[in-house]
């Protein structure tokens, strides 16, 4: 399940409408949205999260939150080191290759660490 098909489902469930009911609405097939909210298919499209927000009456910080878990919620990120330090490359496949062994402490720990410092350099954290 990605970040964005998570928080999908949180919504769905809070507002006690089924995936078949919702992607009716959204004019999307069940099997989409299912998809979607269970990491089976690709960031969605802009369109489809300003509908998502649009049903589910999310503005300002709510909204934005969406967008930023939609453009982190690809299922199968490539990450090309090209031009980057060997470093970058090593961390990279150092991180494909362990990955699957982090626990959530570990992930929570190094999401805070790489927001902190992105925020530290005045960069957004999206």
């Amino acid at each position: 399940m990605t970040p964005f098909g998570k928080r999908i489902r949180e919504l769905r469930q809070k507002k006690r409408v089924t995936q078949k009911r919702m992607a009716a609405d959204l004019g999307v097939s069940p099997a989409y949205l299912s998809a979607l909210e269970h990491g089976r298919r690709g960031r969605p499209s802009p369109g489809l999260v300003l509908q998502v927000c649009g049903y589910f009456d999310l503005i300002w910080d709510d909204a934005e939150n969406l967008k930023r878990l939609a453009k982190t919620s690809h299922p199968r990120a490539v990450l090309d080191t090209a031009g980057l330090s060997p470093k970058a490359t090593e961390f990279a496949n150092l991180l494909a290759d362990c990955l699957h062994e982090l626990d959530e402490d570990t992930i929570d720990w190094i999401l805070a660490e790489i927001r902190g410092r992105r925020g530290a350099k005045g960069e957004s954290s999206h």
